[in-house]
């Protein structure tokens, strides 16, 4: 036999052997269609709270937004931006000394995916100005994606991925 036959014949029982108990486990709690609506309308109020603190109190607004937790972290265009909450907070303090303002704005496609009571997908596209300390405008679209959870009372976002709109590149 093979070495890959052999592997995938010997799967399904390490797997079952190892890991069964724990995927039992850490299934999600199923959700009532009214749990699920509730869900959704709170993180969709939230996502409007998100847009306006950024825009009324500037980057410094993101700390309270983004969980103070070692599972979060923040990835934009490829890369890990943020590997955790306290480089979240640092890179925060830095862009309040160079960013004078910003204005967020949401598309109207935003999308929520309840995934337990304290868990949902967040996907929506996004319009912001900056404009810096400096003077200079800059502008910025694309789409955000991440986890919000309900943790201490309130919503916040677990992780975070920005993604700017561009040209794809040439497929060959």
């Amino acid at each position: 036999m093979r070495l890959w036959q052999c592997a995938f014949s010997l799967a399904p029982l390490l797997f079952a052997a190892c890991g069964s108990e724990h995927v039992l486990s850490s299934a999600p709690e199923s959700l009532s269609a009214s749990r699920a609506t509730a869900v959704k309308d709170d993180v969709v109020a939230f996502m409007r709270v998100v847009a306006h603190d950024v825009t009324q109190d500037g980057p410094a607004a993101w700390r309270k937004h983004f969980a103070e937790s070692p599972a979060f972290f923040m990835a934009a265009e490829g890369h890990l931006v943020f590997p955790n909450s306290a480089a979240a907070t640092a890179g925060i303090q830095d862009l309040a000394r160079t960013i004078q303002h910003i204005d967020l704005q949401w598309g109207d496609d935003l999308r929520v995916d309840a995934l337990t009571p304290n868990l949902a997908v967040v996907a929506t596209s996004y319009h912001e100005v900056m404009l810096n300390n400096t003077g200079n405008r800059v502008e910025a679209a694309g789409f955000f994606t991440g986890i919000a959870e309900y943790r201490e009372g309130r919503w916040q976002f677990r992780n975070a991925h920005w993604s700017a709109a561009g040209k794809p590149p040439a497929v060959r």
